[in-house]
């Protein structure tokens, strides 16, 4: 994972991610990485976070993972569905851990201009991580969403949203996802060669 010509994005979910969660370790741990900082992570608009996202992968050329969490994961969904091929070229791959259903009927109000959720391919591999019992996207769902973006799902029990609340804080197990995601990247840049 030393790949110093990869820059690792963090897109953190409502509300952003604490210093405990589990995206802001891997920040200080994983080379060339920083977040996507949001104006307002309370009530959050569709087009700002969109905008903040396409903003941080333009500042710099470098190839970049995506490491979403929650409502990040839609706001890469909606990025990757407006991009332009040159900044989608940029992005390598992106591990779209708990995906938040802004679909769903007991969505917070706050999020629901992120609906509705694009269900275009992602044009490059992608990892989605979910929970058998995350109150913000159930099992099934994750599982569609995962295969609407051609995604690789992994299922973990008893997960909830993998956020501090549940128990995540390090979630150094959460590497081994990022692992194979950078694995079917090397075979996707050799099937392209």
């Amino acid at each position: 994972m030393r790949n110093e010509s990869i820059r690792y994005l963090i897109v953190p979910g409502w509300q952003g991610s604490p210093e405990d969660h589990w995206q802001s370790h891997w920040q200080n741990s994983l080379p060339n990485s920083a977040r996507v900082e949001q104006a307002d992570w309370l009530t959050p608009r569709r087009e700002d976070w969109v905008a903040a996202l396409a903003e941080a992968i333009a500042a710099d050329s470098t190839p970049v993972i995506l490491i979403a969490h929650s409502l990040g994961c839609i706001t890469v969904a909606h990025w990757a569905a407006t991009a332009s091929l040159h900044f989608l070229r940029q992005v390598r791959g992106a591990l779209l851990v708990a995906p938040a259903d802004v679909e769903r009927p007991a969505c917070a109000p706050a999020l629901r201009n992120f609906a509705p959720i694009p269900t275009t391919l992602l044009p490059f591999p992608s990892q989605v991580v979910s929970s058998d019992n995350d109150s913000a996207v159930s099992a099934p769902r994750a599982l569609e969403l995962a295969r609407n973006w051609g995604a690789e799902a992994g299922i973990l029990p008893g997960a909830g949203h993998i956020n501090v609340k549940s128990g995540h804080q390090r979630w150094e197990q959460g590497f081994a996802y990022l692992y194979r995601l950078q694995n079917r990247m090397e075979h996707h840049a050799l099937r392209r060669a």
